[in-house]
């Protein structure tokens, strides 16, 4: 819509544009035209001999040739002064006011017959940009001045060459040929004023609706982005409580993986403290103290996933060491075997890589012991193609089908964020395959090297 309304604009500006221009070229065709007929007027008396009753008829001495000179330089004068575009109001009565004086000149070297360049001077100021107040007053003047042309006050102080002296030359038909010709002139130079103030006005409207139409434009954005502020704070509102969720899932995993861990170890090794309580006493101190010490890590971890959500051990040994220590107590508290093989560096990696590295291999031995009922568990840790590849694999009981529980959910939830995949079997014993896509720096090649 407001790319019709700029066409149409640009349309009739273009217009009115071109028929100022017309304008003034109109009017430089009849000055010249008058000015030359009368000059040529002039030199056929002064051929003819009849000078004296020339200058007679006139009351002046006059230099034909200087006529259409002198109204050249005048007209080229006024056609500058109305190219030149007013800022402000004293910008525009100065021009106005040569305006005015150059068009007396010029309708002093036409011998009072031609003031339709008032029309010029007209169009020039309605279409300035200023207040329509101070235009009335200018249009008021000008008025004026067209009064004072037209009434012949200028003759009272001056001798013009009047045309209709001058004209006396030619015989009557052909006087009354060029004076009728002048009048024709004038009414098409009229006409052209007309039009052109008719599509001044419709500039104008269609400038008016132009800015209705940007109004509106404005209104309707305006609306839309109130709906989009309102659908962005409902949905700024679902992302806090998605956050919200997020976090408290994430804190109910850290739970879950610290105090499953460690009530898993603790419980497997009351079993087996109550099968050696009779008949191996020491060995039964031996494991009670393990517990102990499980049951203390584990409310370490606790602690740790509530202040800051990540295993203690991590705070404290590097990735490699704390799954060494975590493995050494599961297999002092609970008495089964577990296979450790890792073939790559695990240094330089991420806090989120390291925590999910450790909490998969922490939930999967507790899920082999808890619900596998395993006593063998191998542990593998490899580096393929940039992936990094866990495979934790346990002599359990299995399952014929997998019902993914909360440790595997959050498995599956840790590997998700770091674009890493998931995959199990529980047909012999129970397997679980991670992959991690890790990019390695220069320093854990050379130490891997």
């Amino acid at each position: 819509m407001e790319e019709i309304l700029n066409q149409n604009r640009d349309g009739i500006k273009r217009v009115s544009a071109q028929l100022f221009s017309l304008m003034q070229l109109f009017n430089c065709l009849m000055i010249m035209f008058i000015t030359m007929v009368t000059a040529h007027a002039m030199h056929g008396f002064i051929l003819e001999g009849n000078a004296f009753d020339l200058i007679t008829k006139c009351h002046a001495t006059i230099v034909y040739w200087k006529i259409p000179v002198i109204a050249g330089i005048l007209y080229i004068s006024l056609l500058s002064l109305l190219s030149i575009e007013c800022n402000n109001h004293i910008e525009l009565i100065v021009k106005l006011w040569l305006e005015i004086a150059v068009s007396a000149g010029l309708f002093y070297c036409t011998g009072l017959s031609y003031t339709v360049m008032v029309l010029l001077i007209l169009a020039d100021i309605v279409r300035n940009r200023i207040d329509w107040s101070k235009k009335i007053l200018y249009i008021v003047l000008l008025s004026c001045v067209d009064l004072v042309l037209n009434g012949n006050v200028l003759s009272g102080y001056a001798n013009p060459v009047s045309v209709n002296q001058i004209w006396t030359y030619y015989r009557p038909d052909v006087a009354s040929v060029f004076s009728g010709a002048i009048n024709i002139m004038f009414l098409i130079d009229v006409f052209i004023f007309i039009l052109y103030m008719v599509f001044l006005i419709l500039e104008q409207m269609s400038e008016k609706e132009r800015i209705a139409a940007l109004y509106r434009e404005l209104s309707i954005a305006n609306h839309k982005l109130a709906e989009a502020n309102k659908q962005l704070e409902e949905y700024t509102e679902e992302l806090v409580s998605a956050a919200e969720t997020r976090e408290r899932n994430r804190f109910a995993q850290e739970i879950h993986d610290t105090l499953g861990h460690a009530l898993t170890g603790i419980v497997t090794g009351i079993e087996a403290c109550i099968m050696l309580m009779d008949i191996a006493p020491d060995a039964t101190k031996e494991q009670l103290k393990a517990i102990e010490e499980v049951a203390r890590q584990g409310i370490t971890d606790v602690r740790q996933s509530v202040k800051a959500l990540r295993p203690d051990a991590l705070e404290r040994l590097k990735l490699e060491d704390a799954l060494l220590k975590i493995i050494d107590e599961t297999m002092r508290s609970t008495g089964i075997t577990i296979n450790y093989n890792c073939t790559t560096s695990l240094l330089n990696l991420s806090q989120d890589e390291e925590d999910a590295i450790y909490r998969i291999v922490q939930e999967s031995v507790t899920n082999a012991i808890r619900h596998g009922k395993a006593d063998v568990i191998d542990i593998g840790i490899e580096r393929e193609d940039g992936l990094l590849k866990i495979k934790i694999k346990d002599n359990g009981i299995g399952c014929g089908k997998v019902y993914k529980g909360f440790g595997l959910h959050h498995m599956q939830e840790r590997l998700s964020l770091l674009k890493g995949t998931l995959s199990y079997d529980g047909s012999d014993g129970f397997t679980i395959d991670a992959s991690i896509p890790i990019r390695w720096g220069n320093s854990a090649e050379e130490k891997e090297d």
